[in-house]
């Protein structure tokens, strides 16, 4: 059986796209292992699923998997490729699309200067929804790493986060502590690992690892992360610039208990056909 399916990419972060609304088809892990492989398969971080939804008050349902096989629940950067491959595939008309994720609801705006925005919702603090172990809630938290106890933010933008502040992006120890901390006991089922360096309070410079995917070249949520531990402990104001190895995101924040918001580009880069 040929399904096809679009590669696409957000600031670097790439994504194999398939719509199972026209195709059927059942996806399993194994399929993104094999298919993410960059040597021997198509290759990506996390491989897009576009589904029928579940719930009649929204589009469409967005699944997500990581090129290691494993599932995750959300995905910024993933969000605005789904909502050019719907828009472009015609499989709506809409410009603003309501999307059920395994985290919850999300909505996506294309805007006419070709950017889109997504409402990722708002961000969970305390330490069992994101999850993460911690007496209490608090802005940051001592993590002990191989005998050397570092600072963490921990945040939940549907998926987990801790953000580390570092002086210097181009020497952060990204390849070195981002493993360890992505399986720390303390965050049960693992964590994405943002390394932030603030230029200024509208700016800043984000490195990080993935769960189950490795550095790439930007993490949606990972940005909206950042930007969530960086206004909340007082280090920079909203709306802010991010800059990922991959290219600029812009986020805004009002604060607790409200959403944030990413604004940033999506690209279409071919078209192809896979045998399952």
């Amino acid at each position: 059986m040929l399904l096809r399916f679009t590669k696409m990419h957000g600031l670097g972060n790439d994504f194999m796209v398939l719509d199972l609304v026209s195709q059927h088809a059942h996806i399993l892990p194994k399929h993104a292992k094999l298919w993410g492989d960059r040597h021997t398969g198509i290759g990506f971080d996390q491989l897009l699923i576009v589904e029928a939804p579940s719930n009649p008050e929204v589009d469409f349902r967005y699944r997500i998997f990581n090129s290691d096989g494993s599932e995750v629940e959300q995905c910024g950067n993933g969000a605005r490729c789904f909502a050019r491959f719907v828009l472009d595939k015609r499989l709506t008309a809409k410009r603003q699309i309501r999307v059920e994720t395994k985290s919850g609801i999300i909505e996506l705006d294309i805007r006419s200067d070709g950017q889109i925005s997504v409402d990722m919702g708002a961000p969970r603090l305390v330490p069992a929804d994101i999850p993460f172990q911690a007496d209490a809630q608090a802005l940051s938290y001592p993590l002990e790493v191989d005998g050397t106890v570092v600072e963490v933010a921990a945040v939940s933008m549907g998926n987990p986060h801790a953000v580390l502040r570092v002086n210097d992006i181009n020497n952060a120890p990204v390849h070195e502590l981002g493993p360890k901390i992505e399986h720390h006991p303390r965050f049960p089922a693992r964590v994405n690992v943002g390394f932030l360096q603030v230029i200024d309070r509208s700016r800043a410079q984000l490195r990080v690892w993935e769960r189950g995917a490795g550095e790439t070249q930007a993490c949606g949520t990972g940005a909206c992360a950042a930007a969530v531990a960086a206004i909340s402990q007082g280090w920079m104001d909203s709306p802010l610039l991010i800059d990922l190895p991959g290219g600029r995101l812009s986020i805004e924040w009002a604060g607790p208990g409200q959403p944030v918001k990413m604004t940033g580009p999506a690209s279409r880069v071919y078209e192809g056909q896979v045998r399952l």
